[in-house]
């Protein structure tokens, strides 16, 4: 059944402190929650997690995921999501409304709160969704539980499509919690495509990068440009998904206000148009993949702090799905295996810290979405934590990998950093390649008053 709050003594680990040095220290634990930060292990009767040779970093809390449960289980649940989580060192993730039925009313959240509840190996929020015509606009002035509200300003399907400008309004003036926006113009993105499309008479020689040609940065810019402009209108606590453009980056540089946070996706610092190349449909996503100029300018935009954490958006969809031709093929990739080992790369690379990789994926998300007790490893904060190889590269494996849909976009990259063992409330729920299965996360709480928006 259930573990939470265990007791757990960490040794002789490299320990990532909250002043960004990583010294070799011993965590003791006690009921979930770490008690102390030792020079020397102190005496101990309980549980040992060895850390000898590894470094330990704050879990991963992934602000945007797509499990896909219920309704869409043929190509990921929450417990396939959530041991993929433990594999990938993510130990709380917040998701998305766009599931089957969608969960854009207080029962159909509780629903998902009590599923996760019973089945997911870590920490768990949930976004309701805002419906296109306004029907719930009444959910939303008190979302309860909710992490935020998701407004799909572009690509939504059925209820969740928010494409009209005067719902959108309605939605900013209604209510005051957070308000986190997928920011493509939907007007735009219909006359891309009956434009673009209309050249191929049927499904044969379609290029898959004529996907990034219909959701083009103009659809993007003028999307983020609206959202931010009701923000202001209406006092509005906005956080921008899966920032893409270098346009996007380069006006948020000089227009974001306090109560504005933003994200980056790895698959748009790592990779760019030319992944259609080789990889083909599996590249699809929404927002699409960029130019090199564009991931350069996301990059350094992180590294400024004008954007503020890294979320995965990861959205599985089955091989078989992923191979219709295009556009029949569906947008999304799976990332919470692999996201902390490909910015923990970027370290051994030295174009980024390991202070700030846990800041933006660990702390930043618990600040910009006011969870308390998370992104830190210091007396008081809970013993979400998770102990990597920095010494140590493996390649991306099919075969390896934990989530339903058996495919990576970056299968055989060499990444470093791989976790070896990841820690829920003080309970190792994976070690080396084995999953605790009684392991289990709890609902994450959220605090608009603790909300730390602006960067320090």
């Amino acid at each position: 059944m259930a573990q939470s709050g265990g007791d757990l003594l960490i040794t002789a680990a490299q320990v990532l402190l909250p002043d960004g040095r990583c010294l070799p220290r011993a965590v003791e634990v006690r009921r979930g929650v770490i008690a102390a930060v030792h020079e020397q292990a102190p005496p101990w009767q309980g549980p040992v997690l060895e850390g000898r040779g590894l470094t330990l970093l704050p879990g991963v809390i992934d602000p945007q995921v797509h499990f896909r449960d219920p309704g869409l289980t043929h190509k990921e649940d929450l417990v396939t999501a959530s041991r993929a989580c433990l594999r990938g060192g993510v130990t709380g993730f917040l998701e998305m409304p766009n599931t089957d039925p969608q969960t854009v009313d207080a029962g159909s959240l509780a629903a998902k709160l009590a599923r996760a509840a019973a089945v997911s190996r870590v920490h768990h929020g949930f976004f309701l969704g805002a419906c296109g015509d306004g029907s719930n606009l009444d959910q939303l002035r008190d979302p309860g539980p909710a992490c935020g509200i998701k407004m799909f300003m572009g690509t939504g399907k059925g209820p969740l499509d928010c494409g009209d400008p005067a719902i959108q309004e309605q939605i900013f003036a209604t209510g005051d919690r957070l308000i986190a926006v997928h920011a493509e113009d939907q007007q735009r993105l219909q006359q891309r495509r009956q434009e673009l499309l209309s050249r191929w008479p049927d499904d044969q020689g379609r290029p898959a990068d004529l996907h990034s040609d219909i959701h083009d940065v103009e659809a993007a810019l003028a999307a983020t440009q609206r959202a931010v402009d009701l923000s202001n209108r209406y006092g509005r606590r906005l956080h921008i998904l899966h920032l893409t453009t270098g346009a996007e980056a380069d006006w948020l540089r000089r227009h974001r206000s306090d109560r504005i946070s933003i994200e980056v996706c790895p698959q748009h610092l790592f990779l760019d148009r030319s992944a259609y190349s080789h990889r083909g449909n599996l590249a699809q996503m929404n927002p699409p993949l960029r130019t090199g100029h564009d991931r350069q300018v996301l990059w350094q935009a992180l590294l400024d702090g004008v954007i503020d954490c890294i979320a995965t958006d990861h959205a599985p969809h089955t091989l078989a799905e992923k191979g219709r031709p295009y556009p029949h093929s569906p947008s999304g990739m799976p990332g919470v295996e692999t996201s902390l080992p490909l910015m923990l790369t970027q370290v051994a690379l030295g174009r980024c810290r390991l202070d700030q990789v846990a800041r933006w994926m660990s702390e930043r998300p618990a600040q910009l979405y006011g969870i308390p007790g998370k992104g830190r490893i210091a007396p008081g904060y809970d013993a979400d934590l998770v102990l990597v190889d920095l010494q140590r590269s493996r390649p991306v494996l099919r075969q390896e990998v934990v989530s339903r849909c058996g495919w990576s976009p970056f299968e055989d990259w060499e990444l470093v950093g791989w976790p070896e063992a990841t820690v829920v409330a003080g309970v190792v729920g994976y070690e080396r390649g084995v999953f605790n299965e009684a392991c289990r996360g709890r609902a994450l709480t959220f605090d608009p008053a603790a909300m730390v928006v602006s960067p320090e």
